[in-house]
């Protein structure tokens, strides 16, 4: 620690896009396990585990593919975690350095675009949970859960922490116990032999849980940017990686059990579906115990769709500060969670299940978009910056990261193109995208393993003129007055050094 005094924030939250000075730096590095287990132990992870069985896939196979998406995929957003304590930033205002002070909106739209998208799918399955259990209109519960999520949001970070914290333990408890259900259900003869591997749903599968997982890319640094830089590199991944990585794959795979038990023609031609197999799965270990598994699961929701609004409006708060610089305050991180909120919402109550259905294979389209982000991210910070950066410039629309970084945007467009070959993007109805390598590939999908070593590559290759020695000698000159502007709630006088 420093000596400066340490200083907890405000029960309500007040910072959104701007810096953490060090005196208001807190919490323990333990904190990021329990975050990022819950954010993924819960019941709309467990339907990425079903991609390969209903494409024709094998249980075991399916479980490989799992394990080995998960491994790969958190690796990325392990990394952008401990970016965080480093440079005491919310995450997608660090990509103003590569792409530039309103080049960096093409990210942020993206990112939007998932936050909402997934607190609508996240609300209705919420809803549904909830509905079948306590029963009651889904649209009301609609209402209902947005409405928790959005109190969780607007009192911010450390609420979030501790709630994840405590449902944390809630569902290795309880879902511990739906999992040792799984293990007394009847299987058709020959799920759990080796079986036959096929390569087209295997790497679907792959694709899609190494793409979810590289999707929380987006969210790490927002919940350890309030830690003191004393924190290490190391601990600071480890914790992250294997918190998520962790409640992943046991969603994940007991998704994939789950549907192999069921039987993947009945699972998709039926009215049955996950939040109805899984209440008859935990009445198994006794008759209402499904009941419990659900309204859990349901309050996990909530906890991601507070994730989705807290996130939602920080991004929100830096496109609008691309325009108008803004000034950090309760009032326009409560204006712009309300805002993220009502869009969950109104999408919620408007969606069809044929809607959900192809939108969430949409969302694939958009995790598409954030392989090349992070690459590009990843390199500057450690490869190019190796983490030093003018945090102060980061908020000067005339600052030495320029208006377009046209390093990261062009790596970015490279990177993006030299995977659309690659690429096999199939709805529940036909296929929306199928690049001509793919096809010729049976429909195998590899995209994954091309965008983000070119993206890397080019962002590495175009950053070379980049003068690091000169930008830490800025860094290093504005450092006190930043931390005094930041301990006074302003925006720093940066001009001068330039």
């Amino acid at each position: 620690m420093t000596s400066t005094q340490e200083r907890r924030p405000s029960r309500l939250e007040t910072r959104s896009i701007d810096y953490v000075p060090l005196n208001e730096r807190h919490g323990k590095i333990w904190h990021l396990g329990p975050l990022w287990f819950m954010s993924n132990a819960q019941i709309a992870t467990l339907a990425v585990g079903l991609i390969s069985i209903t494409g024709g896939g094998d249980l075991f196979w399916s479980v490989v593919a799992i394990v080995v998406g998960v491994l790969v995929g958190t690796l990325f957003m392990a990394f952008h975690s401990a970016q965080g304590p480093q440079l005491g930033l919310p995450q997608m205002i660090q990509s103003r350095p590569q792409f530039g002070y309103i080049g960096a909106l093409l990210v942020w739209l993206f990112a939007y675009i998932q936050y909402a998208g997934f607190n609508i799918f996240n609300s209705v399955l919420a809803a549904d949970s909830m509905s079948t259990t306590a029963h009651g209109n889904a649209k009301v519960w609609i209402v209902v859960v947005t409405v928790l999520a959005f109190v969780l949001a607007l009192v911010g970070y450390d609420l979030i922490h501790r709630a994840e914290q405590f449902l944390t333990y809630a569902m290795i408890v309880v879902f511990g116990l739906f999992t040792i259900a799984l293990f007394l259900l009847h299987y058709p003869a020959g799920t759990f032999d080796v079986g036959t591997f096929h390569p087209t749903p295997f790497f679907a599968q792959f694709g899609v849980v190494a793409g979810y997982q590289i999707s929380w890319a987006i969210y790490v640094s927002d919940y350890s940017r309030y830690m003191h830089p004393d924190v290490t590199v190391r601990k600071t991944f480890y914790w992250t990686y294997w918190g998520s990585a962790i409640g992943g794959a046991w969603m994940m795979i007991a998704g994939s059990v789950l549907v192999a038990w069921v039987g993947a023609q009945r699972f998709e031609h039926t009215g049955d579906n996950a939040i109805a197999q899984i209440d008859h799965a935990g009445n198994r270990i006794f008759d209402g115990f499904g009941a419990v598994v659900l309204i859990l699961s349901a309050l996990g929701l909530v906890s991601v769709m507070a994730l989705n609004m807290y996130g939602g409006s920080l991004t929100l708060i830096s496109a609008v500060d691309s325009f108008r610089r803004v000034t950090p305050t309760l009032l326009i991180r409560a204006v712009m969670i309300t805002l993220t909120a009502v869009l969950s919402v109104i999408g919620a109550l408007a969606a069809s299940a044929n809607f959900l259905n192809d939108f969430t294979e949409f969302l694939d389209l958009i995790l598409y978009l954030f392989i090349p982000w992070t690459a590009v991210n990843l390199v500057d910070f450690y490869v190019v910056r190796r983490g030093h950066y003018a945090i102060a410039e980061i908020f000067n629309p005339r600052g030495m990261y320029g208006r377009w970084g046209w390093r990261g945007v062009t790596a970015y467009l490279i990177g993006f193109a030299a995977m659309l070959p690659f690429m096999n993007i199939e709805t529940a109805t036909s296929d929306f995208y199928t690049g001509f390598i793919s096809g010729a590939m049976n429909h195998v999908d590899i995209s994954f393993f091309i965008g983000l070593p070119v993206s890397a590559f080019f962002y590495w290759l175009f950053s070379r003129s980049i003068d690091v020695a000169a930008e830490t000698r800025v860094a290093q000159a504005e450092a006190t007055e930043l931390e005094q502007a930041a301990e006074a709630h302003v925006q720093p006088e940066v001009e001068k050094h330039l």
